[in-house]
Parts: structure tokens; sequence; C-alpha cells
């Protein structure tokens, strides 16, 4: 089972991800397989053109290998490599290679040294875990009974066959394929940067941001509706020089459009990368010293769940809804007094009313110069409201630390 990389000198640049097994296209089981590989080639530099789930038909793995291999680099699949006649991934990618898979015996030894290891009888319908093509190597499997296989093609392209249990697939991945094509050339020179933005919708964004920066190729410039935050990403792959126009290098053409977009966008970030807010919290605390103390009304706990345990949070006092509950100034006394009975430097205080179909949001922030306060509306009530509420309360509490002298 060597790990040798090919020769061929095809760098890879494009990849496809098949995930194989009926029991994801019935939904019997979540395909988390696709998610992370996709996530490990785009980092690496390679763009993922698609991702699909197969059932175990012969003829639909069969034609999914083969219009992959006409469009990219490297297919990676998952699944279908156990022994049972419904595992068809090697007869497929075989069938496509147009060769015949036959028993290896280094392969057979170590296949059936496991069973003879926990002293149980050797299935002959494992063998089916021992073969390979002519083109293919077999890629180590240390956690199961299922080697993978490494299939060169002859025009340079790349198929990776891994297990579908991801204790399997995870390791043979990292260990087994990521180096051998890291010594082919996996991907191209690449940056990322990503833009948090919270107070403007997807669509504000994208307006603002204009059709021509978001339908640019290289840098590409994405917008992104997660649930705490608004993620501009900015990603780029370094240009080569061509028709008198010097080569340019990944980070140096994000250089260029982020002020473009800042420009656009800039007043609503408020962190950058995965920066959660409870960091960007203990962050703006941090560099004051500060601690921090919260009363929430009406949020069902969302702004301690959105925050969880940290050092800087002192207290977190729930409140249910009262039948008539207070106003702005009322607010303003409750972030004060939570402050002076807990020592927090900061106390932050939000209630939450039903307004219809929305959710009225009151904010009140108090630290040792002045109190803030702030009204505003939460798109959706129940649930949906409250989180927003949180996040709404947070990205206030940023705002006002950040402007403390």
């Amino acid at each position: 089972m060597d790990r040798q990389p090919s020769s061929a000198a095809r760098p890879i640049l494009t990849a496809e991800v098949l995930s194989i097994g009926s029991e994801l296209t019935t939904g019997e089981t979540a395909d988390t397989n696709a998610g992370e590989l996709a996530r490990s080639l785009t980092d690496s530099g390679v763009r993922v053109a698609r991702l699909s789930v197969l059932p175990d038909r012969r003829a639909d793995v069969e034609g999914a290998f083969r219009a992959g291999l006409e469009r990219s680099d490297l297919i990676v699949s998952t699944g279908g490599l156990g022994p049972t006649p419904d595992d068809l991934t090697r007869e497929s990618i075989a069938a496509v290679c147009a060769e015949t898979p036959s028993v290896d015996p280094e392969l057979e030894r170590w296949l059936r040294g496991l069973w003879e290891r926990r002293g149980m009888p050797f299935a002959e319908i494992n063998l089916k875990q021992a073969w390979l093509i002519p083109s293919a190597r077999a890629l180590p499997n240390p956690n199961g009974t299922a080697p993978g296989w490494w299939v060169d093609r002859p025009d340079g392209r790349v198929v990776v066959l891994l297990p579908g249990p991801p204790r399997e697939m995870r390791p043979m991945w990292r260990d087994e394929a990521l180096p051998p094509l890291r010594d082919r050339g996996l991907g191209s020179e690449q940056a990322v940067r990503t833009l948090r933005l919270a107070g403007i919708g997807e669509s504000a964004v994208a307006e603002r941001l204009g059709e021509a920066i978001l339908r640019a190729t290289n840098p590409v410039v994405a917008t992104y509706a997660r649930a705490e935050a608004v993620d501009v990403r900015l990603s780029a792959v370094g240009r080569p020089a061509q028709n008198g126009v010097p080569a340019s290098s990944a980070d140096e053409l994000l250089d260029e459009v982020e002020p473009v977009v800042l420009g656009a966008v800039g007043a609503y970030v408020w962190a950058r990368g995965a920066t959660t807010w409870a960091e960007a919290v203990g962050a703006a605390l941090d560099a004051r010293g500060w601690s921090l103390a919260t009363s929430e009304t009406a949020t069902g706990g969302s702004l301690v769940s959105l925050f969880g345990a940290r050092d800087w949070l002192v207290r977190s006092e729930t409140v249910r809804a009262t039948p008539r509950p207070g106003g702005p100034a009322d607010l303003a006394r409750t972030a004060a007094r939570i402050r002076t009975e807990t020592g927090a430097e900061v106390g932050l205080a939000v209630a939450v009313g039903q307004r219809g179909a929305d959710s009225a949001v009151s904010l009140a922030v108090a630290t040792p110069d002045r109190v803030a306060r702030r009204r505003s509306m939460a798109f959706l009530g129940g649930d949906q409201g409250r989180l927003r509420s949180a996040l709404m309360a947070a990205a206030f509490l940023v705002e006002v630390l950040r402007a403390e002298p």
C-alpha cells in the first residue's frame, strides 16, 4: 500500500466531490463528508465546482465519475467501498477506466489478518475490499476494513475514493490523500478575507457593493447571510503576468478591492474572519480591563446563550416579561443598577416586547462615564425575534465600548 505520488505533472486546480450511498439520498444519514472535503479543498486553493449526492445505482455513480473527469482535475468520492453488492464505487470507476478489478495479494493478506486477529471466520465476500485496478493504488485504512483508492488517469487527472464513515474518511483524507495531492501541486496561491457586518441586511449590502464588484471573478466578493452576521467574503488567487500586465499575488489583489468594499459597507463592519460576538465583546472589554453584567427581559435567555460562560461576564440576570414593562428610563436604571450591584464596570440591559409579527427591542448600556440607550425593531417574533434582539444588544454594546475614550 505504497503512498508515493504519481509523476504526472497536471496541477490540481478544480475538483468535484461525490457522496455515494442510498442512505444519503433517502435522508436516513446526513452527509457531513462533502462539506468537510469542500472546505479542505477550498482552503488549499482548489475551486470546488460540484457537490453531488448519489444513490447506490451503478449507472448514476459511473455517470458522475465520467462527467466529472471531463470537467475537473480531481474527483473525490466517499462511500460505496464496503463488501456488499450495493457497494458499487469500485466497479463504477473501473468501468470508467475500462479496467478490470482483481484481488491484490498484499491487501488480501492484510484483510484476512484483521479477521484472524479477532479470531473470527473470514467471509469471502470481504475480498471485494482487496480489489485494485491497474491504474489504482490502495490508501491504507487503519480505522476500518475498506482501503481507499488513488486512481491516476492518463491525462493527469486524479480520482480519490474514500470510505463513508467520517471516522475512517477524515484520517485517510488528511494522512493518505492530501500529502500526495500537495506533492502533485494542489491548488493555486490564494488569499481570503472575511468582513462581518451588523445593522444591515444582505440585500442592502449587495445593493451598496453593486453588480460590478459582485460579478467579478478574481478577486471574488460574495455576501452570506449568517445567523449572527452578514459576511462579505473576499477571495483571490494569484494572477500571472500576461498581455503586458504584471503578475499580482492574491494578497495584492485583495489589497486593491478591500478599500472599495469598505468604502461601501465599512460603517457596518464589527469584526473580521470568524470572530464571534462573544469574542468581539470580550476584546472590547479587555482593552479597558472592564467586566460586564447583563439583565435581559423577555428574551428567553438569548443574550446569555450568545455570550456563554466568560470570565468577563460577572452576572447574567434573566427576567420574565412583566404585564406592564417599563420604558427606556427604567431600562437605563436597570443597566446602572446591575453595574453597581455587581461591581462590573459595564451594565447591559435589554427588554423585548411583541409588536405584531415583529419584536420591539429596548437597549441600555451603562459605563463609568455615561448611559447609552437605543430602541429598535427586530424582524419576526418568537425565538427568531429573541435571537435577533440578543444580536442587536451585542452590536450596541460593542459600538458603545469602542466609542469609549
